[in-house]
């Protein structure tokens, strides 16, 4: 017996009975003809039908795979705390689980019937303390119990909702499919996040990208129209690289929150941020909704984490070029947009560049991102960005202005982004001289990712004109690459006035 749920079987049609009698078919069949014609490559698929109660008490899921599995896991510890009822929906038997594994018998099983208690699992997940009632975020790494997916395997889900209730999870909607996505292969770079209730959903289209913007309700009232003004203006930024968003599908979530007390920096609109690509890519940002919205645009958080997307996962000894690559760009992209100025974005560079070249001089950028972060942690962020600067200007200096790390770029989100897997440095650096007649990419990686120290980066900073007198940046116009230096902030368009 499940509470607030049922499942009965009649043929081909699947009815779960949702609370007080209500009913909701599903017909299994039609589904998964469905998701056979939506021309994906060939591969497993698997149909999940997952239905969720008014009160957010429990989800009840029934899975269908297409051949026997026996591997059945989820992929957090704690997992087993809040599964209810494992069973064999086609014998009836139930199933016995082994932390976080579901013992299936060596002939494995075809259909897969089990409960969620949702209030439990919400519990675990200290951010919905800011939610307001009827908002739950739960990872669906604590509720998805399923066979490993091979590049070219998919499972399709499909949730039955209440009437008035919403869901957001971080995989791929199904075209014309209300509540139906597609969970492929990735690289799983952290727990992505599912909200189950009543919350702000937008599709906001943005230099060629459809972005699905998720806001949930707070304890306090915030403007969520002026939130997602300003995330489609912070998407737009990213659009300056190569006149297109990186991804053409990302999902955005903003979570209010409180403040974290290791923030460093001075007080802005976003707290933390980061990028999640489990079964998609996922942008989550905790922002703090007292602050004014000036706050927001004046801060760079938003505009490091979406530059990410300009590149594929980076595997852990290599997280120094991609937050590198963000750091730059973060900088860049501001000039560019206008929100800083030239001399303000060069000083921001400056100084993050010296303190990279200060953190664990002992160390390499490889070295660094196996120690203690919290002594590394410049190293890790300054020393990519330090060879993204020199790749942009020695690309820009031997073709006259006709390749950047912008070009570059652009061609790898044509052939390879977003990716489902993750690359190691020299697999992304081997790609991006792929691009280019003489190689550059991974001359840089092979002369500073195992070298104890920091990138020589200063001789190129001087040959821009970019001189420090008094801790404050000037600059020379009659330096070498003067014209590089101009070209690399130019302001690329206007922001409407009074954002």
């Amino acid at each position: 017996m499940i509470m607030n749920g049922s499942l009965t079987n009649h043929g081909q049609l699947r009815t779960i009975i949702i609370n007080n009698g209500r009913r909701v078919g599903f017909a299994v069949a039609a589904c998964a003809s469905l998701f056979a014609s939506a021309g994906a490559a060939a591969g497993e698929r698997h149909a999940y039908t997952i239905a969720v109660d008014a009160a957010l008490q429990r989800l009840q899921v029934e899975a269908r795979f297409s051949l026997p599995v026996s591997n059945i896991a989820a992929r957090s510890g704690i997992a087993g705390k809040f599964l209810l009822d494992p069973r064999d929906c086609d014998s009836g038997q139930p199933l016995a689980t082994t932390g976080r594994r579901i013992a299936t018998g060596g002939s494995g099983i075809r259909c897969l019937s089990y409960a969620i208690d949702l209030q439990r699992a919400a519990q675990a997940e200290p951010r919905n303390s800011s939610l307001a009632a009827h908002n739950i975020l739960v990872s669906p790494t604590v509720w998805m119990w399923r066979p490993p997916l091979g590049a070219n395997d998919a499972i399709e889900v499909v949730f039955l909702l209440p009437q008035n209730l919403q869901v957001s999870v971080p995989w791929q909607p199904v075209a014309a499919t209300p509540n139906a996505y597609r969970l492929t292969a990735s690289p799983q770079s952290g727990t992505g996040i599912a909200l189950f209730g009543r919350f702000e959903s937008s599709i906001t289209t943005v230099a060629g990208a459809d972005l699905r913007i998720e806001l949930p309700r707070a304890t306090m009232d915030y403007d969520t129209q002026a939130m997602l003004d300003w995330i489609r203006d912070t998407a737009g930024n990213i659009a300056l690289v190569y006149g297109r968003f990186p991804n053409p599908a990302a999902r955005i979530i903003i979570l209010p929150a409180a403040r974290l007390p290791w923030r460093d920096d001075p007080p802005g609109g976003v707290i933390f941020g980061r990028v999640v690509r489990d079964g998609g890519e996922t942008v989550e940002l905790l922002i703090d909704p007292h602050q004014p919205m000036a706050s927001f645009y004046a801060d760079w958080t938003a505009t490091h984490e979406l530059s990410h997307l300009l590149l594929p996962y980076l595997r852990s000894q290599q997280r120094w070029v991609s937050e590198g690559f963000a750091q730059y760009y973060q900088n860049i992209l501001l000039a560019r947009a206008g929100r800083y100025t030239e001399e303000y974005a060069w000083q921001k560079l400056h100084d993050g560049l010296q303190r990279g070249r200060a953190s664990v001089p002992q160390m390499s950028p490889n070295q660094a991102t196996s120690g203690d972060e919290r002594s590394s942690r410049m190293k890790i962020y300054w020393s990519g960005a330090a060879m993204a600067l020199m790749a942009d200007v020695e690309l820009r200096r031997r073709s006259q202005g006709s390749e950047s790390l912008d070009t570059v770029l652009d061609q790898l989100q044509r052939c390879c982004l977003p990716s489902g897997s993750g690359w190691s440095g020299r697999e992304l650096f081997t790609r991006l001289d792929s691009f280019l007649e003489e190689p550059l990419f991974m001359d840089l990686y092979r002369r500073y990712a195992d070298t104890p120290g920091f990138p020589d980066v200063l001789p190129v900073l001087e040959r821009l004109g970019v001189v420090v007198e008094r801790g404050e940046v000037r600059f020379r116009s009659d330096a070498e690459l003067a014209e590089i230096r101009a070209s690399l902030t130019a302001r690329r368009y206007t922001h409407e006035p009074g954002n």
